[in-house]
């Protein structure tokens, strides 16, 4: 009984990987995102961000671009972006178990050059116990 009441509300886990994954951007990627938003669905985990580029991230696109992001610059940027996840993906998997209690087995991340948007999807080895919603 004690480890059910353990458990967390798939809120709490929402929030929990909300704040864990800011705090990786700030540290790892040199600026926390404007907003984030995490949906647990089953197994998957949705994490959406927006407002994640800094100012010489939007210059690079800018400077090297069509004006709709898909220029140069914002190729380069999503090279440098992905290759940053790749490298933390050790770091972003543990964060994520900490949080669910389960094992992250794939990470799939992409970044709008034009709207400053970043998703990262985790699929985990299993559904992440949760605490039973409180009936009112």
């Amino acid at each position: 009984m004690a480890e059910m009441q353990s458990a967390k509300s798939q809120g709490e886990i929402e929030a929990a990987v909300c704040e864990v994954i800011s705090r990786f951007q700030q540290e790892y990627m040199g600026r926390g995102p404007r907003d984030i938003h995490t949906h647990l669905i089953e197994n998957k985990l949705f994490v959406h961000l927006q407002g994640v580029l800094t100012a010489a991230e939007q210059r690079l696109i800018e400077s090297h671009g069509n004006g709709l992001g898909n220029g140069r610059g914002a190729e380069l940027l999503k090279q440098l972006r992905s290759h940053l996840v790749l490298t933390g993906r050790p770091l972003l998997e543990k964060l994520v178990h900490d949080v669910t209690g389960a094992q992250p087995v794939s990470v799939h991340h992409d970044i709008s050059t034009a709207t400053g948007e970043e998703v990262i999807v985790f699929t985990l080895a299993a559904v992440p116990s949760v605490r039973d919603k409180k009936r009112k």
